[in-house]
């Protein structure tokens, strides 16, 4: 959590890039990591008011609207999406070949479905962000290939990117294209490259005379990448004389000469993803396709997934509603002990839970979709937070699926309907939303993401007081700084709204679960403080701590989400008052733990022991079964160079 004190880097997004990528050490890592972070709130932000432990319901509620116009032109898409969807995409087939038809992606094209966030100026349908992850959640429902294809190409893809920092030029020689068909990729991800970019491997050089540069370097895990005609690749310019280099964003041809697709990447689950392994060598690309300028690529990469991520939670509430309605069917007709199964408790609970959570994800959805779409507020940490409570949480909803239908739950769809029963495919819900948990950034990054804009405000002012490098002479400055702002702030956390038995008492039956959100909200900004009194400059190998502190504060969003809109729809959907009151019940006993494992843990202990598993020293524990062969390495090494196998790229060809 340590903050970085170069301010040309931190401004222009570049960051200190090591001499030799692959050969960095931890600080130079996190500086790299720390220069790409928006450091600017130019905008309101509830999340971070919330860690801040100030609860600004004023920012949500009343519960923001569509634009009238946009919406009925969206619902019209959305109705003919349908409409397609259900009558021609065979989501069992795809399931089945590995493979989205061809004529699927004609059909997709014909809608305007990969143009769902360009402009209408350049062809696409400019779908608002609430609409757009509405038709994901409809694609995802009949194939969570379609989904990933589109979503892919849309929210990480060429289109986001240029959106919004690509210059007049590109967007009118590229967005064309893409909605009208093509496929984008995004290719950032390399053989021993993951969540640390300080390491990226792929260089692209400029060439003598200025037009251009070389790129050269293999990508892996590129979704679309095998279908991408269009592609933002993320490469190391090297620094020089004159220049000063970095990570930069290219858009570059999916047919330039040098390009080869030397695999099709196979997963257990969305079989039907056009996932690769790319290699480039002296690929020219033209100085015309940087995105952004130079060094600017990771700035443009999280910048772009701060309403990218959104695609992710739109598909796990689809996947929450299709397992809440199989769950209810199922439980409803199945009888055991003279009842449904429904109606026993142990069965019951899973229900609630259920429906509940799904509510829960959909509302901190829609939230995030409307704040994105009003361009008034800065939703990075909404954003990360419904990302990762989705993820999480629809991954229970599957389990729990599995565990309500028994054996038909671990049964495939096709065996289903060869014994002539219905073929609800659980077990490939269970396999497809497994990835989510680590697409776009994993539970763990994403904890660390989340923790560490929780804390700006504090490593703001007091970050050199806990900045080994910092002098003397910056530690008694931030020293200053940081006992006028806490002289401010630390009162504010003792008393607040959320003590006074009538608060909130617009909100009926909610108004104690908001007056709880508030109390838990100075709650969690008391305890962040505590922890960075107490442990200072290790903060940031808390890493357990900060993600309770992350889940705390996902919980408290998703509560004060659901009552704004249950309120907002007390009158035209009075039920989901009852879900907003189960909701908030359900995420108070999650709150309650988490506070209490901050303190009672058992985090030091399985550090420690984690250090005596590496060492071996209890490698007799593995001895009795048979394990992987060790004839080959963890991570696959490449070289530079031509490809030496053939090119496996896939070209969709055109609709007769």
């Amino acid at each position: 959590m340590t903050a970085t004190h170069n301010s040309r880097s931190t401004s222009e997004g570049v960051g200190p890039l090591p001499g030799e990528a692959g050969q960095v050490s931890e600080k130079e890592a996190r500086q790299v990591a720390e220069a790409a972070r928006e450091i600017a709130w130019d905008r309101p932000s509830f999340g971070k008011e919330l860690f801040l432990g100030r609860f600004r319901l004023d920012l949500i509620n009343p519960w923001p609207r569509s634009d009238p116009a946009d919406a009925a032109r969206a619902e019209e898409f959305l109705a003919a999406f349908e409409a397609y969807l259900r009558s021609e995409v065979d989501g069992a087939a795809i399931e089945r070949d590995a493979r989205i038809p061809d004529e699927v992606f004609h059909g997709l094209a014909r809608l305007g479905a990969f143009g769902m966030k360009i402009d209408r100026r350049y062809g696409g349908l400019g779908l608002s962000n609430l609409h757009y992850c509405r038709a994901l959640m409809l694609a995802g429902s009949v194939s969570p290939a379609v989904g990933a294809l589109l979503s892919a190409h849309q929210s990480i893809g060429v289109p986001q990117p240029l959106k919004m920092f690509g210059t007049d030029e590109q967007k009118q020689r590229f967005l064309p294209r893409l909605a009208a068909g093509e496929v984008s990729a995004f290719l950032l991800t390399e053989p021993d490259v993951g969540s640390d970019p300080a390491r990226l491997a792929t260089l692209a050089e400029p060439t003598p005379d200025g037009a251009g540069y070389r790129l050269n370097g293999v990508k892996l895990w590129a979704t679309n990448g095998t279908v991408a005609t269009l592609l933002v690749v993320m490469a190391r310019v090297p620094a020089a004389e004159g220049r000063r280099g970095g990570i930069t964003a290219f858009v570059v041809d999916g047919d330039s000469a040098g390009i080869t697709v030397e695999r099709r990447n196979a997963f257990a689950g969305l079989r039907g993803l056009e996932n690769s392994v790319t290699r480039f060598h002296d690929v020219f690309v033209p100085k015309e396709n940087v995105i952004g300028g130079e060094g600017k690529g990771l700035k443009i990469a999280l910048t772009t997934l701060n309403t990218g991520r959104l695609s992710l939670p739109a598909m796990c509430v689809g996947a929450g509603k299709w397992a809440l309605h199989v769950a209810r069917e199922w439980a409803a007709d199945r009888v055991q002990w003279g009842r449904p199964v429904g109606e026993h408790e142990a069965v019951a609970q899973k229900l609630a839970f259920m429906a509940a959570t799904t509510y829960g994800m959909e509302t901190m959805l829609d939230l995030c979709c409307l704040l994105a779409d009003d361009d008034r507020n800065d939703i990075r940490i909404e954003a990360a937070l419904v990302k990762l409570y989705a993820s999480e949480m629809a991954w229970e909803i599957g389990d729990e699926l599995v565990q309500i239908r028994g054996g038909r739950g671990y049964e495939t769809a096709e065996s289903l309907a060869a014994r002539g029963e219905r073929p609800a495919a659980v077990e490939q819900l269970v396999r497809d939303l497994r990835i989510n948990r680590i697409f776009e950034g994993s539970t763990e990054i994403m904890h660390l993401l989340i923790a560490r804009e929780a804390v700006d405000a504090h490593l703001s002012v007091a970050g050199d007081i806990v900045d080994p490098d910092a002098d003397l002479g910056r530690k008694a400055r931030a020293g200053a700084r940081a006992g006028a702002f806490y002289a401010r702030w630390l009162p504010t956390l003792a008393v607040g709204r959320g003590q006074r038995p009538k608060a909130y008492a617009e909100f009926g039956p909610l108004a104690g679960h908001l007056r709880h959100v508030e109390r838990c909200s100075r709650k969690l900004a008391r305890s962040t403080f505590y922890a960075m009194s107490r442990w200072q400059g290790k903060m940031e190998r808390k890493q357990a701590f900060l993600g309770r502190v992350v889940d705390i504060g996902a919980e408290l969003f998703a509560m004060s989400a659901v009552c704004v809109r249950a309120y907002a729809e007390k009158d035209t959907r009075p039920e989901n008052v009852e879900l907003a009151d189960l909701f908030c019940r359900q995420a108070r006993v999650r709150v309650e733990q988490l506070f209490t494992a901050l303190w009672e843990n058992t985090d030091s202990v399985d550090v420690a022991a984690a250090k005596r598993i590496l060492a071996g020293r209890y490698a007799s524990l593995e001895g009795g079964v048979v394990t992987p062969p060790a004839d080959a390495p963890w991570v696959a090494r490449w070289q530079p160079g031509p490809a030496t196998v053939p090119d496996v790229r896939r070209r969709i060809p055109p609709p007769r």
